[in-house]
């Protein structure tokens, strides 16, 4: 009985001591707990949010020199953009593209609304906006040097095409009796416009086209201008050759420039062995004058332009 006494002591002993030590090791968790919390925790809470902080900061300047290399590039496209309009695009006869197009916008629905709404977000939406117009720039000048690439190389055949040489050899004419405006007519002695420019030769005299071409007419039908030839080079330029004394071409004929067209003589309404030759752009006559570069030097163009200056009779 006594043995079972001293037993029960016993664990009550152990069991008191268990009890202290399970509260011991609570009280020593809630301290480490709330030392972690003050003394460790929130420093390394507080260095993060800093960290944090300072990305943001990185971030922001990260984009603000994006945006100033943005405005840059946008200058640069910008000068792209005038020497596309004023310069290549000009050359080759084509008309500017308009501000609208090259600026044009994205419409519809918001395309930023998900950047709204965070920290340095009127940063990332204006940088946003400046990339997305660059790009829309970008694709629209990309295109543009698209066609100038094709109008090059249909530059090429035009060149070949348009007038740019003497109809007769300098060392065969005479002299250019008359010139491309209002003249004194031969016959009636009023002031009338004179279409082309006469050049005195010796009947027989070789006729060659100016640049490529087909033949659209050789004949007498205009009887003011006798036989005449007309060409066509495409592009909008024709070209007209009166008072032949004959021709050697014939309707639909594919003439390439230089080549032997007809002679030199006096028929229509003529007062004297010369040829009559016309420039047509559109369809309407321009001073051929201008289409001589291929033969003449700068100082024989500009005697030519006082020459024509002067007053003096047509020779139709």
């Amino acid at each position: 009985m006594k043995r079972q006494i001293k037993q029960k002591i016993a664990l009550k002993k152990n069991l008191r001591r268990y009890a202290i030590m399970g509260a011991l090791v609570l009280l020593f968790s809630v301290l480490f707990s709330v030392l972690y919390t003050t003394f460790i925790a929130s420093p390394k809470k507080e260095l993060q949010a800093q960290m944090q902080a300072r990305e943001l900061e990185y971030m922001r300047l990260q984009y603000e020199i994006l945006s100033d290399k943005l405005d840059d590039m946008e200058d640069l496209l910008g000068d792209l953009e005038k020497r596309d309009d004023k310069v290549y695009r000009v050359i080759f006869e084509a008309d500017p593209i308009p501000n609208s197009v090259r600026r044009a916008g994205y419409g519809g629905v918001d395309r930023y609304e998900n950047l709204y709404g965070h920290t340095n977000s009127e940063l990332v939406v204006n940088t946003s906006k400046k990339l997305d117009m660059m790009a829309s720039r970008l694709y629209v000048q990309s295109k543009s040097y698209d066609e100038v690439f094709k109008m090059a190389s249909r530059k090429v055949e035009m060149l070949k095409c348009i007038p740019a040489i003497l109809p007769v050899k300098e060392t065969e004419v005479k002299y250019v009796s008359s010139y491309f405006g209002y003249r004194p007519d031969p016959i009636s002695k009023l002031t009338k416009f004179h279409s082309g420019m006469d050049f005195s030769a010796e009947t027989g005299t070789k006729v060659y086209a100016p640049g490529d071409g087909v033949v659209l007419s050789a004949d007498n039908a205009n009887l003011g201008y006798g036989n005449m030839i007309t060409i066509d080079h495409g592009y909008g330029y024709k070209t007209r050759y009166a008072h032949l004394n004959k021709f050697v071409v014939r309707e639909g004929q594919q003439v390439k420039r230089g080549q032997l067209i007809g002679y030199v003589g006096s028929t229509g309404k003529s007062t004297g062995a010369h040829l009559h030759y016309e420039v047509l752009k559109d369809d309407v006559q321009v001073d051929p004058i201008h289409f001589f570069y291929n033969n003449l030097t700068p100082e024989q163009y500009d005697l030519m332009l006082e020459q024509s200056e002067e007053p003096s009779l047509t020779m139709d």
